[in-house]
């Protein structure tokens, strides 16, 4: 299967800068997956289409401010560090720009000396293994140092860094937000599960995959960098009776979706674990765990756009990405929502 095969002429204008100050007025395309009919209606409108006895599953991580800027100790040169998975030790996997100045044995220095850095290993995706070096409780410096890591298609600086956490963000830990979850506000929720639709909260703390562009002509020869993910047994038996009661298991966003398919059994049990995933999902792929998924629009030849279309057909997807450029849907983080079910 070609990388081509999901790519789509995207205008830059209808890329999101920032999010709509009422959430759930987003715009959202429901896409019926066995028949490719698409409805147009509002993110709030997300509650006709679930029922009583249905389970709702978001990731409730949260984003650190984990992008810092510092400069080389020896050089004084300019660097850019984003945290990505936290090894254990004051060990980070970091993203690093400009990478040829991030050798083994390389140090660093943010702030006014407050946090050193110095690189161990250089992997084979690119990244670094760092030791931070410091005085004091790294989270208190990292809110000090440290910034809000929005995509590089986000030109913008956003007035409030919680416009970048979903209202249900709980436990710290990723480099980016899951921003199909942006959608929801704390009324919107309520309304769900007054409905009697089950919410249950897993984690995932999204890494690198979020940035890493599909460099390879070849679908089948991408490498998925690895993300720590948690369901806790409350989370799963939910799910799980949800399942045998007949209810639907959506999923909202692409990484509850591979959280779930991640930690279920051949039956598509859920089973209450923690680990690392680095799950690939492409057509071909038969989903076990998720019936339905809330989503954002995303970038062309993205392993995001491959997950969506196994899960609702490439046709059908890329028919509703076209039809989504003609109406001026916004895309991508701060973008409009879709449906899939």
């Amino acid at each position: 299967m070609n990388v081509r095969d999901f790519y789509f002429d995207l205008p830059e204008e209808l890329i999101a800068q920032e999010p709509l100050q009422q959430r759930d007025m987003a715009r959202l395309m429901v896409l019926h997956k066995g028949t490719g009919d698409i409805e147009h209606r509002t993110f709030r409108d997300i509650t006709d289409y679930l029922d009583p006895g249905d389970c709702l599953v978001l990731n409730d991580t949260r984003v650190i401010p984990a992008r810092l800027l510092g400069r080389k100790a020896e050089t004084l040169g300019r660097m850019e560090f984003v945290l990505l998975n936290n090894k254990g030790g004051d060990v980070w996997e970091v993203m690093v720009k400009p990478g040829r100045r991030a050798r083994i044995g390389a140090k660093f220095v943010f702030g006014d000396g407050e946090l050193n850095a110095e690189v161990l290993e250089e992997t084979k995706i690119g990244t670094r293994y760092v030791k931070f070096y410091y005085e004091g409780l790294f989270d208190k410096i990292l809110d000090k140092l440290g910034k809000m890591p929005l995509p590089p298609y986000i030109k913008r600086q956003l007035e409030d860094n919680e416009m970048y956490q979903t209202v249900y963000s709980k436990n710290e830990g990723s480099a980016a937000a899951p921003t199909a979850g942006l959608h929801f506000t704390e009324s919107l929720l309520e309304d769900i599960e007054k409905r009697g639709v089950h919410v249950v909260y897993i984690t995932l703390h999204v890494g690198l995959g979020t940035f890493r562009p599909v460099k390879v002509e070849r679908v089948e020869d991408h490498e998925m960098h690895s993300e720590f993910f948690v369901v806790s047994q409350e989370s799963a038996d939910t799910i799980n009776r949800a399942r045998k009661s007949g209810g639907k298991i959506v999923s909202v966003g692409t990484t509850s979706t591979r959280t779930l398919e991640s930690s279920c059994d051949g039956d598509g049990n859920i089973l209450a674990q923690s680990g690392w995933t680095d799950i690939f999902i492409y057509p071909g792929y038969k989903y076990k765990a998720i019936d339905a998924l809330i989503t954002n629009f995303h970038l062309p030849e993205s392993t995001l756009i491959m997950l969506v279309s196994a899960l609702a057909g490439r046709e059908n997807i890329m028919n509703a990405y076209k039809e989504a450029v003609a109406k001026r849907y916004r895309f991508f983080s701060f973008g409009d929502a879709m449906l899939i079910i």
